[in-house]
């Protein structure tokens, strides 16, 4: 038998999103949104309906995912469970399909030890054939048939259910102990 086989999703698990969402926000709205403030909630929930589409337009920008923050540890511990597991990387880049180019010169960059052949582009993280999902987001666990790794975020930390990691020393602490 095979190497096990781990998928893990890039936005606000590998990459800080939510950070480059609310640096733009706050610059061009003149608000100071923190993190805090997005407990148990999407950013979508704390911002007026008549500012979506600024949020939106934010993830269509050519440069947003490439400019991301990297999760603290997230190199390290990722370069150390390729040796231990089949890693790939699973990002529901459907939702925002712009988005293919800079994900990959930003994966290109930062992770540059996971092959092309390791990235998966999809939508619905139900397809994946994998023992482990770690991801940020429940709705990607849901239908996944191995078993979901919930990361935490701000959205998600009232969710229950799921095995939680807080950060990448807990993923560490979990994968390669």
């Amino acid at each position: 038998m095979g190497l096990k086989r781990v998928c893990v999703d890039m936005d606000e698990v590998m990459a800080d999103a939510v950070a480059e969402h609310l640096l733009r926000y706050n610059r061009d709205h003149d608000e100071q949104i923190t993190k805090d403030d997005l407990h148990g909630k999407w950013l979508w929930d704390v911002v007026s309906v008549d500012r979506h589409p600024a949020l939106e337009e934010y993830l269509r920008s050519d440069d947003f995912f490439d400019v991301l923050d990297v999760m603290p540890e997230s190199q390290r511990v990722m370069e150390a469970l390729q040796k231990k597991y089949e890693v790939f990387i699973a990002t529901a880049a459907m939702e925002v399909p712009t988005s293919f180019a800079a994900k990959y010169r930003w994966l290109g960059k930062y992770f540059p030890f996971i092959p092309a052949s390791h990235i998966v582009y999809c939508g619905d993280k139900g397809i994946l054939r994998a023992e482990y999902l770690i991801d940020d987001n429940p709705r990607q666990l849901r239908r996944f048939q191995g078993e979901g790794i919930l990361f935490s975020s701000p959205h998600n930390v009232n969710v229950t259910g799921y095995r939680r990691v807080n950060d990448w020393l807990d993923v560490e602490e979990l994968f390669l102990k």
